[in-house]
């Protein structure tokens, strides 16, 4: 791990947030919710304008199970999450170990941050990103949509495409993704479109 990564008070730097939940192809089974299975973290150097860490947290699901499409979907098996960490524990780690309670930190569009606020809700743990909820976190999908004067907002597949930028490992898996989303920040960054990159 990259000494910058663990230091939380580290001017400059932010976190990358992707999630993967457990999902079905059409309705969940009954009394089966959507639950995070895994956290994807990439860290960003604003001031480097560097990636400099990546990281995955495995989580197990405590009211639904993965499915079929679910590892069709992101790669990821019920065994994978059955050797995971509470959600309770996974939240403890960003706080710890990734300075979640005190860096900003990005993801594609509002869904992880939602995700977030309604398991940690459900579950009784505490949220691991500041409050209010919406301070600390940036929706870099918006950003990226206005600054490229799209009238839809893409995926994240796409926006590489449009950014002229590789996709890097396999699309849905939560670690891959944030690694990819964290080119798009630094794509932003470079066109002076993130905050404070001016």
């Amino acid at each position: 791990m990259d000494r910058r990564a663990a230091d939380g008070g580290h001017a400059g730097l932010l976190n990358v947030i992707d999630l993967e939940a457990t999902c079905w192809d059409g309705q969940p089974p009954p009394g089966a919710v959507s639950e995070i299975i895994e956290i994807g973290l990439a860290v960003v150097d604003l001031g480097a304008r560097e990636r400099v860490a990546r990281h995955r947290i495995l989580v197990r699901p405590a009211r639904s199970r993965v499915s079929a499409f679910c590892t069709e979907l992101t790669g990821i098996t019920e065994a994978e999450t059955d050797r995971g960490v509470s959600l309770a524990r996974a939240c403890d780690t960003l706080v710890r170990e990734h300075g979640a309670g005190g860096r900003p930190w990005a993801s594609w569009g509002d869904y992880d941050r939602k995700q977030f606020l309604r398991q940690c809700a459900a579950d009784g743990v505490p949220y691991p990103f500041g409050h209010p909820a919406e301070r600390a976190h940036t929706n870099a999908k918006a950003l990226f949509t206005d600054a490229h004067g799209l009238r839809r907002r893409p995926d994240m597949a796409r926006a590489l495409e449009i950014a002229g930028l590789p996709l890097e490992g396999r699309h849905h898996r939560g670690v891959d993704d944030a690694w990819n989303i964290a080119a798009l920040v630094l794509h932003l960054a470079r066109l002076g479109a993130w905050p404070g990159s001016c």
